[in-house]
């Protein structure tokens, strides 16, 4: 028998509707952690079907860390000026910028890193397992699971969020494309840390 609190208690801990909180607690035979993955699997399925819809709007969110030694500048878009001044989506766009802060991502998506880039640690990847004196079949499988790795390193949306590490960044954007129902993208950030080089310009 799945309790009112119990089902309060998963609506709390996901945004889920009550209804959707009840079918999950009922379906997981009252597990909260299989609720919630229940939970989370209907979210990303409902995030599937917003994927490609226009986010225009939106809001552009500040994050200052350690007493101004690091800096977070986020742009992050949804579809409706509505949703852009929700609570939720504020405390959204500051999560993910105070995540910014102490994970130090450098780019939002796999997509935007450079192939030359992917080549380049491939190459000194597969030298390192070989020079571990792997026959070539393992080599090839331990530089695919340092890839992978080398991407949560270095994307933002293959991360693990810093405030719930058991989910992704995109994970928690899908968690709230479910919740309030519209497409939500990062578009874009910068990061700055006092003190640290600059990139080299040409005249």
């Amino acid at each position: 028998m799945i309790s009112a609190n119990d089902v309060k208690k998963l609506r709390e801990m996901t945004g889920a509707g009550m209804m959707e909180c009840k079918k999950a607690l009922e379906q997981a035979n009252g597990d909260f952690e299989r609720a919630i993955d229940i939970l989370r699997e209907r979210g990303l399925a409902q995030a599937a079907k917003k994927a490609g819809r226009e986010a225009n709007e939106g809001l552009i969110e500040s994050y200052i860390h350690l007493q101004g030694r690091i800096g977070v500048l986020l742009e992050i878009n949804c579809e409706t000026d509505f949703v852009a001044n929700t609570a939720d989506f504020h405390t959204l766009a500051h999560d993910i910028a105070m995540h910014i802060a102490a994970a130090n991502p450098r780019y939002v998506s796999r997509e935007q890193v450079p192939a030359e880039e992917i080549e380049h640690e491939r190459q000194v990847l597969s030298a390192q397992a070989q020079n571990e004196g792997k026959p070539p079949a393992i080599v090839e499988k331990m530089v695919a699971g340092r890839i992978e790795k080398y991407y949560k390193e270095v994307c933002l949306l293959d991360q693990p969020f810093i405030k719930n590490p058991d989910i992704t960044v995109d994970q928690l954007l899908k968690e709230h494309i479910a919740r309030l129902g519209e497409q939500i993208v990062v578009r874009r950030f910068a990061r700055f840390e006092r003190g640290e080089e600059l990139p080299v310009t040409l005249a």
